[in-house]
Order: C-alpha cells, then sequence, then structure tokens
C-alpha cells in the first residue's frame, strides 16, 4: 500500500519511467547537471545557521533557484537523518514535485542489505519519500538489487568506480574470472549492463575523479545512465567526465550523464543572496557541461 503523499507524487508520472524523466529533463532544461542537496545546518547562511530545522525552508530555496538549470536533484537521506529531519525530506520530495515536475528525484541513500530487508528500504525510497531512483551498493548481490526493481519504471544506481582514495580498496582489485582478470568495478558494470538490468532500470555511479575509468566504464556499459559525483568541491574535472562518459548517436544521447556538483552550488554564498549565489553556480557549472559536449 502507497504511503498517502507518494500516492500523490507518483500522479504526474505514472506513465513515465525514469529514464523517459531524465531524457525529457536533460532537453528541457539543456543540462547534464544534477545539484546534490546534502544539507549542512553548520554552513548555512546567515539567519539560518546552525538552526536544523531550517533544512526544508535552505533546500526549498535552492531548488527554486536551481528547478530550470538541472537534468536531477539528489538529496542525500544522511544529512536529513542526522538531524532528524526525515519529515522535512518528505515535505522537501513532494514540494520538489510540485515545482520541479519534469525533474527527476535521485534519493542517495546507498542502500545495500539481504532481500526482505531491501524490501523495505525499496518501500523508504519510493513509496514513503517518492523518489524516481535511488543509489544502491551491489556488494551483497543480486538478491539485495532485485526487490528495488519491481517498482516497475523506477531507477537504481550501483556504486561502480566511486571518487573517494579509499575505493581502490575493493572496487580496483582484479577478479580471477573465465574470461581473465577483471577489475570489480568492471565487473560490477558488466553484470549492470548485462544480466541484472532486466527491465532497463540500472545506472551506475562512477566518481569524477577518475575520467579514465569513467570512459572504461562506458565502454562495458554503453546505454546505462552514469550517475557522477565528485565534480566542484571534490575537485573532479568537469571537462573530462563529460568527454569520458558523454555519448551520442544520430544526435540523441545513448547514455544520459548525470553530473553531480552538491557543495559547490548549496554553499556559493553565506549571505542572505544564497538562492541567487546558487543560481548562478549551477548555470555557470552547466554551461561548462554543455561546452565539453562539443
Amino acid at each position: 500500500m502507497l504511503f498517502p503523499m507518494a500516492a500523490c507524487l507518483r500522479k504526474i508520472s505514472t506513465h513515465m519511467t525514469f529514464l523517459d524523466m531524465l531524457r525529457g529533463a536533460e532537453r528541457q532544461n539543456r543540462s547534464l547537471l544534477c545539484v546534490g542537496l546534502d544539507p549542512d545546518p553548520a554552513k548555512f547562511p546567515a539567519g539560518m545557521k546552525g538552526d536544523a530545522s531550517r533544512i526544508y525552508d535552505f533546500c526549498a530555496a535552492i531548488v527554486e533557484a536551481t528547478a530550470d538549470t538541472v537534468i536531477a536533484f539528489k538529496p542525500q537521506i544522511a544529512y536529513f537523518a542526522a538531524h532528524r529531519a526525515e519529515e522535512q525530506l518528505e515535505r522537501l520530495m513532494a514540494h520538489m514535485k510540485r515545482v520541479a515536475p519534469q525533474v527527476p528525484v535521485i534519493l542517495d541513500a546507498k542502500r545495500g542489505d539481504i532481500g526482505s530487508t531491501a524490501e523495505q528500504y525499496a518501500i523508504e525510497a519510493f513509496e514513503r519519500y517518492g523518489a524516481d531512483a535511488v543509489t544502491l551498493s551491489p556488494f551483497m548481490g543480486w538478491d539485495s538489487v532485485q526487490p528495488y526493481l519491481k517498482y516497475h519504471g523506477k531507477g537504481a544506481f550501483l556504486l561502480c568506480r566511486t571518487s573517494n582514495p579509499g575505493g581502490d580498496d575493493l572496487q580496483n582489485q582484479r577478479l580471477a574470472t573465465v574470461d581473465g582478470q577483471p577489475r570489480l568495478y568492471e565487473h560490477v558494470a558488466r553484470l549492470a549492463q548485462g544480466p541484472w538490468n532486466l527491465n532497463g532500470q540500472l545506472g551506475l555511479v562512477v566518481g569524477a575523479t577518475y575520467p579514465e575509468e569513467i570512459e572504461r566504464v562506458r565502454v562495458l556499459a554503453p546505454t546505462l545512465p552514469l550517475l557522477i559525483p565528485g565534480v566542484g568541491a571534490q575537485g573532479g574535472d568537469a571537462v573530462a567526465t563529460i568527454r569520458a562518459g558523454y555519448r551520442t548517436q544520430g544526435g540523441e544521447t545513448t547514455g544520459p550523464v548525470i553530473v553531480n556538483s552538491s557543495r559547490a552550488v548549496l554553499y556559493a554564498s553565506g549571505g542572505e543572496d544564497f538562492a541567487a549565489a546558487a543560481r548562478a553556480e549551477a548555470l555557470r557549472t552547466r554551461d561548462v557541461l554543455n561546452a565539453a559536449k562539443a
């Protein structure tokens, strides 16, 4: 049974898949930029700083200022849960569907658990919060991913080659398989492009700090959407990212690219003009990404 809020939210996109929404937002907003919503009250502007009860107000202002500049929004659930702000996240999800119904919302939760627990996390993401897609850890295997794919038209992004230095500890290790010694992230990409992608719902998370590996993932997964964090405050090169992962055929994008920037947009100003400054930074980043496509 759907949560009442989620039932209301889904009216607008009952017949649209996550991929439909993603491609539509790319065309309408002429953008590959995803704004990550990672609200940290300690970094809020004057008048809000340190006040966790203003998380919704801060994020809603950012959404309103950038709604026509993005391909997606990506709220990070930990930034809400840490401040007991799940109710504010519910309000924010509803607000995004009202003011930017054409923009898909990716819930950044990085869930990864056994099937019965994964079913509950899927309810959380898609029914409680009404997300269009969710991020997942694939390292417990297929049965930990499958429950999310029961939601027709929803998306699931599997961690593949992440932007943090510690990603090398596992993702870059070689496996002994019948077809050689692929690195673990390459194996994840092949599974996501192939046998795990039963309904065309999967995508991959690949960090902007590793453009050569973005290119390798794109070779292995030519049609999957790539969610690419690490541009902006984390130091990823926006131009190198697009050149590594963006491909077209016949004028159409073959595999969508979603380049996330969080802190650089959210905290572009610490003053009362924070929303206007966020918009300016989002437009600047969007233009840089678009220029890199040429």
